[in-house]
């Protein structure tokens, strides 16, 4: 069972590689940043249709089969229940109409005028799916896009079918396929753009892993194409929940990103209030009366331009206002400002906010430890993100620090040294292995959390460090200051059979020196 498993994976890979291979090939002059949307809507596109005509051919096979009890002898009236949109809206499946689904539009790749029909049919789809309205990318029809490669493009992805590739079933194959793709061209951007819409697996992972959203509100107001929602419903799928034991709150600042997040979610079957449009979270709060039980987020670093004069007096700065040039600790207030009273945050930052005192930063980190908020640190890799090679750091914010099965940790801080973990996967990228790496780094969290958790301190990795011994490092948090070295392997080697070892060692290689230089005075005679 395991091999077929593990074969089973191995195609899957082999079906998102060979279908960003030719997709690639296919951009020609088109920037990363504007082809992306190009493919990934005709992935959406072609995701719903084939939901769509998988629903429709079961509630034909209901209505025509004589032993079923939906069954319908009149074919007519077998014809109204197969365009009635509540049979497939009960389901979660989009009504599809006729000139938008993938067959027809397929059967005219070749012509000219492919582009403006995929226009047409984004336009028919939104209109008979509220939920999606003003989501799906437009633009097909434009000059700059080669149609030719449009229609070999559209070949490509109708070579699949999305709900019969895989034995997981059809949103786990779609749901890899969409990761791939984002994180591929995650990898093709420049700057941070990158980083705006898509947080690399290994960091959610870890995350998802230590929260553990099982049930309630889950919030990210820097949700990019909504990667941590969809981590985190697999999570709860996995430990046996189901996706609505979740709700799932976002926000999105860049409107592109708003949209790729829309269509993420949507097409994985995951209600979402994202509001009703992209906007800034500190000065457009969307879910200003939300308080969520858990918050995931991977805000952007150090932004120097966040601040707008309105924001003086936010209530959301109750542990100092944030200076002006950075928005890392007005992200970290916003979170927990908007969590309940007994909610828990997780995020990523730079590494420069475990230290920096720069615009009173310092005295926003010292009140969050000794408000007994801060629960752990975990310091990461480098080389884990797209877009730039720098270390991160992983904070969670707890509000409740014991009950519900954990011991009490008051005046305590978690510390978690993780830079030696990972494993490039490509001369740039360094991944965490789910059942190593991140299994290592929350299994210490849980451990240390948990009222039956073995936990110990381990040198060079892990460090519960009190109160006290935080003030006597000045409130830096950064955990290569507190875990310390790791302990040097036992010598158990008796110290005369060591002294003889390491001497027979060194005559042997004073023997190889003098054969060396032997063979170099040969060759030198030769010449």
């Amino acid at each position: 069972m395991a091999r077929l498993a593990k074969n089973a994976q191995l195609k899957v890979k082999s079906l998102e590689q060979r279908l960003w291979d030719v997709a690639d090939a296919l951009r020609g002059n088109q920037e990363p940043s504007e082809y992306k949307h190009v493919v990934l809507g005709l992935v959406f596109l072609k995701y719903i249709s084939d939901r769509f005509e998988e629903r429709r051919r079961a509630i034909e096979t209901s209505l025509s089969d004589p032993d079923s009890e939906d069954y319908i002898p009149n074919e007519a009236r077998r014809a109204e229940f197969l365009d009635d949109r509540d049979e497939y809206a009960s389901h979660n499946v989009f009504w599809v109409p006729e000139l938008a689904r993938w067959e027809h539009l397929q059967g005219i790749a070749k012509l000219p005028e492919i582009g403006q029909q995929i226009d047409q049919a984004m336009d028919l789809i939104e209109k008979e799916n509220p939920a999606i309205r003003g989501v799906l990318p437009r633009n097909y029809g434009r000059d700059g896009l080669d149609k030719s490669r449009l229609g070999q493009l559209v070949d490509l992805i109708g070579s699949i079918g999305f709900t019969e590739s895989d034995d997981h079933g059809s949103d786990d194959v779609l749901g890899r396929v969409y990761e791939y793709f984002l994180g591929q061209f995650a990898g093709k951007e420049t700057g941070k753009d990158a980083g705006a819409f898509y947080t690399p697996r290994s960091v959610v992972k870890t995350l998802v892993e230590m929260l553990e959203p099982f049930h309630g509100r889950v919030y990210d107001p820097a949700c990019g194409s909504g990667g941590m929602f969809v981590q985190s419903a697999e999570f709860v799928q996995a430990h046996g929940g189901k996706r609505t034991d979740i709700s799932v709150y976002g926000q999105e600042y860049t409107d592109t990103t708003w949209k790729l997040a829309k269509m993420n979610l949507a097409l994985r079957g995951i209600e979402a209030d994202l509001g009703d449009r992209s906007a800034d979270s500190f000065t457009r709060d969307l879910h200003t009366d939300l308080r969520a039980d858990f918050i995931l987020a991977n805000p952007p670093f150090n932004v120097s331009n966040w601040w707008n004069a309105k924001l003086a007096q936010d209530p959301r700065w109750t542990y100092g206002t944030p200076p002006e040039g950075n928005a890392n600790f007005a992200w970290v207030q916003h979170f927990i400002h908007h969590l309940s009273p007994k909610g828990a945050a997780g995020f990523v930052l730079a590494n420069g906010s475990l230290s920096s005192k720069s615009g009173g930063e310092g005295e926003i980190r010292r009140k969050l430890v000794e408000a007994d908020l801060v629960d752990c640190i975990v310091g990461m890799p480098d080389k884990l993100f797209f877009n730039t090679g720098i270390p991160v750091s992983l904070w969670f914010i707890s509000k409740e620090r014991h009950g519900n099965g954990h011991r009490a940790r008051h005046g305590e801080v978690l510390f978690i040294d993780a830079r030696k973990l990972g494993r490039m996967e490509t001369r740039r990228l360094r991944v965490l292995d789910d059942d190593h790496d991140i299994a290592k780094i929350a299994g210490a969290y849980h451990a240390w959390r948990n009222k039956d958790g073995a936990y110990q301190d381990i040198p060079g990795f892990v460090k519960a460090a009190s109160l006290e011994e935080i003030a006597r490092h000045d409130f830096v948090l950064t955990p290569g200051r507190y875990v310390g070295a790791a302990d040097a392997e036992v010598d158990d080697e008796p110290i005369d059979e060591k002294i003889e070892r390491l001497t027979r060692e060194l005559y042997a290689e004073f023997n190889r020196g003098d054969d060396l230089q032997n063979l170099i005075r040969q060759h030198l005679e030769e010449l």
